[in-house]
């Protein structure tokens, strides 16, 4: 029970055998590394097990769905091994022989046995360690062992020799336990066991059976369940044998072995396809092909095929039932259908073959259904009308089938004759044919042709064709048909109607020459002929009014064309054409311009008139500038043109009709900026604090682009605009004014022109009172110069008295330079307001220390003065101011300025004692602003 020991190991891994999956392709080894096609069968529903039975080995179908309870409870009864496809734990059910979907592999002696072969162990430590092949094997209860042939054994753990004896293994020790045997006997038939032990304790047994014949089986041959004529079927031929080892073909034929299957013309020839897997071992071929009705009945036979041998091993054959509708034949007396009238004729319908059977029979002549059904069609005595084509139809349940035509030929004389004309109607000058048209049997071979009763000679053929139908071959047609049975008899004429379209057609001007634009006109058509009559008629160009035969063109247009019409009946004829010759005014005037490029002045220019057509011809130029007249002629020339000959330009073309003016045409001519000046705003000056607009005005094509801006002094003012405002203005900003202009072609300068600014009020306001001020200045500075030299000339008196004495008088008078007025600057125009200057003098005396003050002439108080202290300080100091006169107009330059200024200084030392020798100073002062 040592299986049963090791499936009881708690915490082991369990091996189980696994087949490759259901992809339809064949296991890959090193030795065979090709792809196997695949052959789908239906999956397998059960697996076949081994299991311990105690006195051997037995089998039994183990259902996948009650793998579980059916094993468990033989584990549970007989504590035997269990078999493949049992559950290997309560979790899950896994079927080791599942993959071998059949119980049995079949050979043949000398052949060869490919087992395929897979497992699993679970776990990744876990891997194959021995492998046994038993033939016959049994297990022995008292070993607790399998017994048997072995085939093949590994005998170190691991290690699995590729060959032993006729036993290759072409497994691993990881999943493939595939098994090749070569070659194989009668007696190898029975019981194979594959006995798998892991590295650890599990053990298993998986066995299926081996059927060996002495000869090939034959395969078998797969119908689908109808088969229809001339649809596409596919036939299978297959053999439960499939050997790397043993090469085997599965060919076809037809009826006889020596047919070859070509004789299907099948769209794909067939080939041998073979499928080994754990769930198929076998070996297909599959023909397509279109069956014919002719194949019922015909014997297919599928051939095992040795291509190194060259011989048949096997061979299996089936009957085709093609099904096909009814296959019918006529045959008809006499053979060859052709009778003279009155004549017997009998058909009778044969059926070929028709599966299913047929029902019934019926005829046909020329496709419409003949009274009867039998498959006899008498015709006693044949007339003319019985021409034609037989057909006979029988039915089955698949529908109907139709024989082949007999064509029933009844000879007969030809019958009258008559004319067919192509077409009916000819025009004049195109082609005419003429049939002769008569039934006969067999068909005429003579015709004679009559004109008017009269026979044409030359014409003996059923037809003739007039070229170019013309008015003497219109007239009466007939004709005689003639066979090998006799002449036939003149039937019906035929007219010839030979038509043609009216002829002298002409249009006519019904109006009195010249004809002017916008008169009306009216034209008529004429014509001489015509076959048929005329019915309407045509013209080339659109009128108000439309007559029968005539046409009005209300207000004609100057460029009416030439005017044509057609009298028409079935055909239309055209007259030539007619010029009216509209006369009109001269038509698209225009200017033309040389050179047609910018023009630039002292250029020449050349300026034409031009126009597209006049009627009559005769005309005359004119020219216009700016609407007035100019001069005469077709060309207006300029050698040097000046800006003034700029404007707007017309040309006027007339004649007898009328005259016409041209669109005007200006001419721009292009210059440098000239004529610059600057205009002042406003003109007569401006008072300080207002506004002052000077704006540079010129003349230049094109405009000026940059300006700029100079003053008297010729400094840039950087003012690059026009106009050039000023505000507020001052009276500084008198003066000359100057602007410069620039284009792209050129630059130019103004003349200066001067603006004036005036004082305002409030200005004048001011100067006056400062010069009242001035005034008052002055005039106290008078008085005190007027006491100052009585004081002078007292003080000079007493000088003289006091000659001896110590006493000292002095007079200082400072007479300064006068200074030249300044130099007019240039353009030195406007107002001059002069600043006076004020010049004011000090001067100071002081005495020496000690000194006493001598009594001055005619005062008492001698005494009071030796009295004062010697200490202090006796010091005069004598100041005088002096302002220069106010100009009586403000904006006039004095001629002479002066500056002037006088200082008078004077010292009294009166005292009866002598002076002590000291040296007395004065010192002066002088202060301008």
């Amino acid at each position: 029970m040592d299986g049963w020991k090791e499936r009881k190991s708690a915490g082991r891994e369990r091996l189980a055998l696994h087949g490759s999956q259901d992809d339809g392709r064949g296991t890959a080894y090193p030795e065979k590394p090709r792809e196997l096609p695949e052959f789908h069968i239906p999956p397998c529903n059960q697996t076949w097990s081994s299991r311990d039975q105690g006195k051997g080995v037995g089998a039994q179908w183990v259902s996948k769905k009650n793998c579980l309870q059916d094993v468990s409870d033989q584990m549970a009864q007989r504590q035997t091994l269990p078999s493949p496809g049992s559950c290997l734990d309560t979790a899950s059910c896994i079927s080791l022989a599942s993959r071998f979907c059949f119980s049995t592999i079949y050979a043949w002696d000398g052949a060869c046995v490919w087992i395929p072969c897979n497992y699993r162990i679970p776990g990744k430590e876990n891997i194959l360690s021995h492998l046994i092949l038993y033939h016959n094997f049994s297990y022995d209860n008292t070993n607790k062992n399998y017994s048997g042939t072995i085939l093949y054994k590994n005998q170190k753990a691991k290690e699995f020799p590729p060959h032993q004896e006729r036993v290759q293994f072409l497994g691993n020790e990881r999943g493939n336990c595939t098994l090749y045997i070569n070659p194989v006997k009668v007696s190898d038939s029975g019981q194979l066991g594959l006995r798998l032990m892991t590295v650890g304790p599990e053990k298993w047994m998986e066995s299926i059976g081996l059927n060996v014949s002495e000869k090939a089986p034959p395969p078998h041959i797969q119908l689908p369940p109808e088969i229809r004529e001339l649809q596409e079927v596919t036939v299978t031929c297959s053999l439960n044998f499939a050997c790397f080892g043993y090469q085997i073909h599965l060919r076809w034929s037809l009826e006889e072995p020596a047919v070859n299957v070509t004789t299907l013309a099948p769209k794909t020839p067939p080939t041998t396809h073979i499928t080994l897997t754990t769930k198929t071992i076998s070996s297909q071929s599959n023909l397509m092909f279109q069956p014919q009705w002719t194949h019922h009945g015909k014997n297919l036979t599928c051939q095992l095929w040795d291509p190194t041998e060259q011989h048949i091993l096997s061979e299996k054959t089936v009957q085709l039932d093609v099904k096909h509708l009814p296959k019918l034949k006529i045959q008809v007396l006499p053979r060859e259908a052709t009778v003279m009238e009155g004549a017997s004729v009998t058909m009778e319908c044969q059926v070929i073959s028709s599966n299913p059977q047929h029902r019934q029979i019926s005829w046909l002549k020329n496709g419409n259904p003949l009274p009867g059904t039998k498959n006899v069609l008498l015709l006693p005595e044949v007339t003319r009308d019985m021409s034609g084509k037989y057909h006979c139809e029988a039915v089955n349940v698949l529908g109907s089938g139709k024989s082949e035509a007999v064509d029933l030929q009844v000879l007969y004389a030809p019958e009258p004759s008559r004319v067919q004309l192509s077409p009916s109607t000819v025009q004049e000058g195109n082609q005419v044919k003429l049939t002769c048209v008569s039934r006969a049997n067999p068909h005429p071979t003579n015709y004679t042709w009559y004109y008017n009763g009269i026979e044409m000679p030359g014409r003996t053929n059923q037809n003739f064709q007039i070229p170019e139908a013309l008015l003497r071959h219109a007239g009466r047609y007939s004709c005689l048909a003639e066979n090998s049975l006799g002449l036939g008899q003149v039937g019906e004429e035929a007219e010839l109607d030979v038509q043609y379209p009216p002829k002298e057609v002409t249009t006519v001007i019904q109006n009195p020459m010249p004809i002017r634009e916008g008169d009306s006109v009216t034209l008529l058509c004429t014509y001489n002929s015509s076959n048929p009559r005329v019915t309407r008629y045509e013209w080339d160009t659109v009128g108000s009014r439309v007559l029968p035969a005539g046409l009005t063109i209300q207000n004609v247009a100057w460029d009416t064309g030439p005017v044509k019409c057609a009298a028409c009946n079935q055909w239309c004829f055209w007259s030539p054409l007619v010029n009216l010759d509209v006369q009109y005014a001269p038509k698209d005037v225009r200017v033309l311009i040389s050179p047609h490029t910018e023009i630039y002045s002292g250029h020449r220019v050349l300026l034409q008139c031009d126009f597209s057509s006049s009627r009559p011809a005769d005309i005359h130029f004119f020219w216009k500038k700016n609407g007035i007249f100019l001069e005469e002629g077709k060309d207006l020339s300029f050698d040097s043109i000046s800006p003034e000959d700029a404007g707007s330009y017309n040309c006027l073309v007339n004649n007898s009709i009328g005259q016409t003016e041209s669109k005007a045409w200006a001419v721009q001519v292009l210059y440098a900026p000239r004529r610059l000046h600057v205009s002042v705003s406003p003109k007569d000056g401006v008072i300080e604090g207002g506004e002052a607009v000077l704006t540079c005005e010129s003349d230049a094509n094109p405009p000026i682009s940059h300006y700029a801006w100079f003053d008297w002094n010729n400094q840039d003012l950087h003012h690059y605009d026009q106009t050039l405002r000023l505000n507020p203005v001052k009276v500084q900003q008198s003066g000359a004014y100057w602007c410069q202009g620039t284009n792209r072609l050129g630059r130019s300068q103004s003349p200066p022109s001067t603006l004036t600014v005036y004082y305002s009020a409030a200005t004048i306001s001011r100067r006056a009172a400062l010069g009242v001020g001035f005034c008052l200045a002055v005039f106290i500075l008078a008085i005190w110069g007027v006491k100052l030299q009585r004081s002078w000339k007292r003080i000079q008196s007493q000088q003289r008295l006091q000659e001896n004495s110590s006493g000292q008088s002095f007079f200082v008078r400072n007479i300064k330079a006068r200074r030249t007025p300044q130099a007019e600057g240039p353009h030195s125009l406007g107002c001059y307001n002069p600043v006076m200057e004020d010049a004011v003098s000090y001067a100071a005396l002081r005495f020496p220390p000690g000194e006493t003050d001598s009594p001055r002439l005619g005062d008492a108080g001698t005494s009071e003065m030796q009295g004062l202290s010697p200490n202090r300080d006796d010091t005069v100091t004598y100041s005088v101011v002096q302002k220069s006169q106010l100009g009586d107009y403000e904006n006039v330059t004095p001629s002479v300025l002066e500056d002037e200024g006088i200082h008078y200084s004077e010292l009294v030392h009166f005292g009866a004692g002598e002076r002590p020798l000291a040296q007395e100073g004065v010192e002066y002062i002088i202060l301008k602003h």
